[in-house]
């Protein structure tokens, strides 16, 4: 039988993300997220959804872009200081040993270190109450050659992302291979109605 827990923010898995952008004083800043994912295919767009308190809100809305960069799990350290301190006060680049690099996309930077990185221009905005996300269009992803796999995309177990377990505020690193996508699906039978 199953128990309520109540309507709290519980959906599994949730990414973690460093959403780049500049401040107004041209300084790059990186935050961490876990409110964000994909959001549509056509046009392809991401979303992160940020409380206005934040510093890279006001420069996502100023700058109209950011970029996403997606930590390995060696970097797991580093993308949680991010999440803790300010770019108001605190140079995160500089503290976690990270280069900033300019897109030349879109006005938004990004970490080198990271294995992927997805650019995007903002495309909507909407205020939902004590989150506003920001949905981006996706310009460009840039992958290190190393992460790469079949086809010339990236390969899961090379990026090795991690993911936020929102409940007991834990990271976790990925699971082992289930099956393939659409294929898995096709071991299930239907009985035909008579």
């Amino acid at each position: 039988m199953k128990q309520s827990v109540g309507a709290k923010t519980l959906a599994m898995p949730t990414p973690v993300w460093l959403v780049g952008s500049y401040d107004a004083d041209n300084k790059p800043n990186i935050m961490t997220i876990a409110w964000g994912g994909i959001c549509c295919s056509t046009p392809p767009c991401v979303t992160v959804s940020l409380r206005k308190a934040t510093h890279s809100y006001a420069a996502i809305e100023a700058r109209k872009a950011f970029t996403v960069s997606i930590p390995s799990a060696e970097q797991v350290a580093e993308a949680d200081f991010c999440g803790i301190a300010s770019g108001r006060d605190t140079d995160k680049f500089g503290a976690c040993n990270w280069t900033p690099v300019k897109s030349e996309l879109v006005d938004a930077p990004y970490v080198s270190e990271a294995p992927l990185v997805i650019e995007c221009r903002l495309l909507h905005t909407l205020e939902i109450g004590l989150h506003t996300q920001f949905v981006g269009e996706i310009v460009d992803i840039k992958a290190d050659e190393t992460v790469l796999g079949a086809k010339g995309y990236p390969d899961i177990t090379k990026v090795k992302p991690f993911i936020w377990d929102a409940a007991h505020r834990r990271y976790f690193g990925l699971g082992e291979y289930l099956g393939t996508a659409w294929e898995i699906g096709k071991t299930i039978t239907t009985e035909e109605s008579p």
